[in-house]
């Protein structure tokens, strides 16, 4: 599935993709603050384009214009029990990255409520779960501009995929805060 929003194109990852997934996840300040390690070198990006980010809705971020086919980021929905959160069927969680370059020009919010449209619209979801650790001001305030609401705190959890104890902040939006937001945004 391809999706669209004013400046970005979300489509499917591609193994292909790797170089551009290596570019901006072998930064330090991407996913360690996210919770994943950085990446190695282009083939750990390639195995995880793979094994994690060929999952159902889950799409690379691409800019629109001259260099459209090249990822800078991504977004996705984990359905109901792929997510860590513990979360019923219908439920889903919302996660996101983009690569340094990227950061403060409104490029994730855009292409999150792109993903929460389509996850209440098209999937019919309840709830968008969204969570970020202690810290990740830049994920919080995305979740703010998103309509997400305050839920609860996970306090001193072990992360599996760096090894260490974090906090996490976890907030939601249901299916009608979203209509509502979008009754807000969009008045007839």
């Amino acid at each position: 599935m391809i999706l669209k929003t004013k400046r970005c194109v979300l489509r499917p990852w591609r193994e292909s993709d790797a170089e551009a997934l290596y570019e901006y996840a072998c930064d330090p300040r991407v996913g360690p603050i996210a919770g994943w390690p950085v990446h190695t070198d282009v083939e750990n990006s390639r195995a995880i384009i793979r094994d994690v980010l060929s999952a159902d809705e889950t799409y690379a971020v691409v800019l629109r214009g001259d260099n459209a086919d090249r990822p800078v980021g991504s977004v996705g929905l984990l359905l109901g029990a792929s997510s860590h959160l513990s979360i019923p069927e219908g439920d889903a969680e919302l996660g996101y990255w983009i690569g340094v370059p990227f950061w403060g020009q409104g490029l994730i919010p855009e292409v999150s409520r792109e993903l929460m449209r389509h996850g209440f619209e098209e999937l019919g979801l309840h709830t968008i779960w969204c969570g970020c650790f202690e810290g990740n001001e830049k994920s919080r305030r995305v979740q703010e501009k998103c309509g997400f609401h305050f839920h609860h705190i996970n306090k001193d959890q072990l992360w599996p995929l760096t090894g260490e104890i974090r906090t996490e902040y976890i907030t939601c939006i249901t299916r009608a805060q979203w209509e509502g937001l979008c009754e807000t945004n969009h008045p007839d």
